[in-house]
């Protein structure tokens, strides 16, 4: 395990490369983060998605919320959003949207759609299930978008309650190869730390990066994260107080800057 110090910069990053998983504006707004904190933000999104092999169910069912017909939309990654955002989809004020977490609801918030629950402590689909049942007594129309690979848990809950639930895959994920730069710069250690939001990220570095230097700070934005990363074959160093960037990058602050093995060659 890495020694843990205090920062002694004014700001808590400086001098740091951080990797920042995601593009878009998530990634953007992330990148911006970092640089308040003093530190040089890498974006290289690591993953993407690709059309389902039903795009006419999944256009059908976005007209279908312009058009007001749920009562909720219930949203599980920040890719979901990447797709809304892609479709731009129109999301009416009648629909209340609820994200898994705190990464997803801060990507929904950032291409500009209103946020309505987030799980307050299981950031999984069962948690927000569970939250969106206690709300809802009464049987409601409720549109379901998750990923080709998904188990439908979310669903099921819904459905054996009594609400009307359509559920549609909007993605399959695929992996985006780095730049060659990118990886010799992770390699070297001359990214001093690689944040790790989700499952498809932690799967994504592990593959990509197969010689991270054991000075990186692996960050993981949360307990489930941490242990799908782990899984995934990395090692975590910091696992986010809570799940938020905020809360990632000040994990990350703790830490004493590394360097690269050969940052003091001649």
């Amino acid at each position: 395990m890495k020694p843990v110090t205090q920062p002694i910069h004014t700001k808590p990053l400086a001098g740091w490369r951080v990797l920042v998983p995601r593009g878009g504006p998530w990634g953007d707004g992330v990148a911006a983060n970092l640089r308040k904190q003093g530190a040089v933000p890498v974006i290289a999104p690591l993953i993407n998605f690709a059309p389902a092999d039903d795009q006419a169910a999944l256009e059908k069912s976005l007209a279908d919320l312009a058009a007001g017909q749920f009562e909720w939309l219930t949203v599980t990654s920040a890719t979901t959003v990447d797709v809304l955002y892609a479709y731009r989809a129109k999301i009416p004020a009648t629909t209340k949207i609820a994200a898994v977490g705190e990464t997803t609801a801060a990507a929904l918030i950032a291409v500009g759609y209103d946020v309505t629950l987030v799980p307050a402590e299981d950031n999984s689909a069962a948690g927000m299930a569970e939250q969106i049942l206690a709300l809802e007594t009464e049987p409601r129309e409720i549109l379901t978008l998750r990923s080709e690979i998904a188990k439908p848990v979310l669903t099921r809950m819904l459905k054996a309650a009594g609400h009307n639930v359509r559920s549609v895959v909007a993605y399959r994920t695929v992996g985006v190869p780095v730049t060659d730069r990118i990886a010799e710069d992770v390699r070297s250690g001359r990214i001093n730390a690689i944040l790790i939001t989700s499952g498809s990220v932690a799967t994504q570095v592990y593959e990509q990066f197969p010689h991270v230097p054991d000075s990186t700070v692996i960050a993981a934005i949360g307990p489930r994260t941490a242990k799908d990363a782990r899984k995934a074959g990395l090692g975590v160093d910091v696992i986010a107080q809570t799940q938020t960037v905020d809360a990632l990058i000040e994990a990350v602050g703790r830490f004493p800057l590394p360097h690269a093995a050969d940052e003091f060659a001649p």
